[in-house]
């Protein structure tokens, strides 16, 4: 399982194979912050079975069992529900009760909180960054709103190449604390690195720029609306009222600063919770936890002419972003956040059905994996329906 690969270490926990470990050890290489849940936990129920064996899928002129496309695309992790039953689990790489880094299913995570605090009259998705930090000041975020920050319609200049070892995202990952010191220069901290980031030529929110960045700001316009911290205000709002099995925790810089875009640890059982909670419209456990205007609004208002001019175009032709949520065909009813490496949660709604992966997929940001997995989560909502 999870713990029979120890070899992960600072400079290497992100490169396969080291990641199959690492992906479930972050707290081991890695400062975190917890977030608590508490008991009773709410149960998974098991429902009919599905045979992931048996299921075809036809992907790029080839055709392969379920079972075949979880082993290809490096799964650790899998489980599907339908009507909030579980129909499929596998554990590969990992255990019930591990911890996996869901990479940028963070930042939808992330956004349903400031959902919460838009209900409760905290947060004006409308209003400036600068209302709340404004430290953003003379950096790309100074004139940027909310929204902006929301929908990845921020212009900005920053690249999100994962490969280049000396980018944008390299000196961002030296500031989180995510690679090890003195490699490359960069700012201290987080919100340092946040607010040196300059505007790029064109005005905002006219393009989709997936900028992870973004979404670590978010965490920091969260917090400061709320006045509290972010791993408190997700254990109160979401982690303790859905009853979710596992503590969760998540990365935090050497000023204690949260990676809210990319540092979320969860287990598979969670992780599923939550995208029910979503297919739900925000209820779960017998409690509303997120507003279902605010899953409304994702699921119809993404804005189509920021998406066609914005650079994922390829992966979702006719899609949509909202509020860190891929709505990948308007005429359909499908709900997706995508994490690197492998991270979903796959939420169709006439299925009635939510599937979450965890894996360790080799490269980053794998458009031929992407796409096989994609085709797989619609294979089993064919035969959900």
């Amino acid at each position: 399982m999870g713990s029979e690969l120890p070899t992960a270490t600072l400079e290497n926990w992100r490169e396969h194979p080291h990641s199959i470990w690492g992906f479930t050890h972050v707290d081991s290489l890695i400062p975190v912050a917890a977030i608590p849940t508490a008991p009773p936990v709410s149960t998974l129920r098991p429902g009919k079975p599905l045979d992931l064996a048996r299921l075809a899928i036809v992907w790029a002129g080839s055709r392969r069992s379920a079972e075949a496309a979880l082993e290809e695309t490096h799964t650790d992790g899998f489980l599907v529900l339908k009507d909030g039953a579980v129909v499929a689990e596998r554990l590969i790489n990992q255990t019930a009760t591990d911890r996996h880094i869901v990479f940028s299913v963070s930042k939808s995570v992330t956004a349903s909180l400031a959902g919460i605090l838009v209900k409760d009259g905290k947060l004006d998705p409308e209003a400036p960054v600068s209302r709340y930090v404004p430290e953003v000041e003379g950096s790309a975020y100074g004139d940027a709103t909310v929204r902006n920050v929301l929908d990845m319609a921020v212009s900005i200049r920053f690249v999100e190449d994962y490969l280049d070892p000396q980018g944008d995202v390299a000196r961002y990952r030296a500031a989180m604390g995510w690679n090890p010191p003195g490699a490359i220069a960069s700012a201290d901290g987080i919100n340092a690195f946040l607010t040196s980031l300059p505007k790029a030529e064109h005005p905002h929110g006219r393009r989709f720029h997936y900028v992870s960045p973004n979404t670590d700001l978010l965490g920091w316009i969260i917090e400061r609306a709320a006045g509290e911290n972010f791993a408190s205000l997700l254990s109160r709002l979401i982690w303790k009222p859905m009853g979710m099995a596992q503590d969760a925790f998540i990365t935090i810089d050497r000023h204690g600063a949260p990676r809210t875009a990319g540092g979320l640890c969860i287990s598979l059982g969670d992780m599923a919770r939550f995208g029910e909670m979503m297919r739900l419209k925000g209820r779960f456990n017998g409690q509303r936890i997120v507003p279902e205007e605010w899953i409304d609004d994702i699921l119809h208002q993404g804005d189509p002419a920021q998406w066609s001019r914005g650079e994922m175009v390829n992966l979702f032709p006719d899609g949509r972003y909202r509020s860190k949520w891929y709505v990948p065909d308007p005429s359909s009813s499908v709900l997706c956040a995508i994490g690197i490496h492998g991270q979903w949660i796959y939420i169709d709604y006439d299925a009635g059905m939510v599937a979450v992966k965890q894996s360790s997929q080799p490269i980053p940001a794998d458009e031929a994996l992407d796409n096989l997995t994609y085709a797989m989560f619609r294979a089993i909502a064919g035969e959900l329906r």
